[in-house]
């Protein structure tokens, strides 16, 4: 069975960091672009970070530059979203998904691209 499963989420002070993981059963993530997403209450789902197949990034989201970098560990099937200097507008459920894409990260990304999602993992960032 395909799944993405995402942890590391959870309750953090403002200026605080987590890491997200987001592990694949199933299949292997070595060869397939990846992508976090996330949701805040009341607004769209928004692309965060992608990562390629290389190792190479793609920052979709400015409010989260400088702050968030995306890796991967394709010997663990898992790709990390690490975030710094969390900010209460950074509160929402993140996602991990792929498109199956094998090869760069795409200039713009949307969910409908998509074709497997984890169930996602909330981060509450509040004092």
């Amino acid at each position: 069975q395909v799944q993405l499963v995402e942890s590391g989420g959870g309750l953090v002070q403002p200026g605080g960091s987590l890491r997200l993981s987001c592990t694949a059963s199933g299949f292997t993530l070595d060869y397939l672009v990846i992508t976090w997403f996330r949701q805040a209450p009341g607004k769209e789902r928004e692309g965060v970070l992608c990562i390629s197949s290389s190792g190479g990034s793609m920052d979709y989201a400015e409010a989260v530059k400088g702050r968030f970098t995306i890796s991967r560990d394709n010997a663990k099937n898992t790709v990390y979203l690490q975030m710094n200097s969390l900010k209460p507008e950074d509160t929402a459920v993140y996602y991990c998904a792929t498109s199956l894409r094998r090869s760069g990260c795409p200039k713009n990304t949307y969910p409908y691209h998509m074709i497997y999602w984890g169930k996602g993992t909330p981060v509450t960032v509040s004092s």
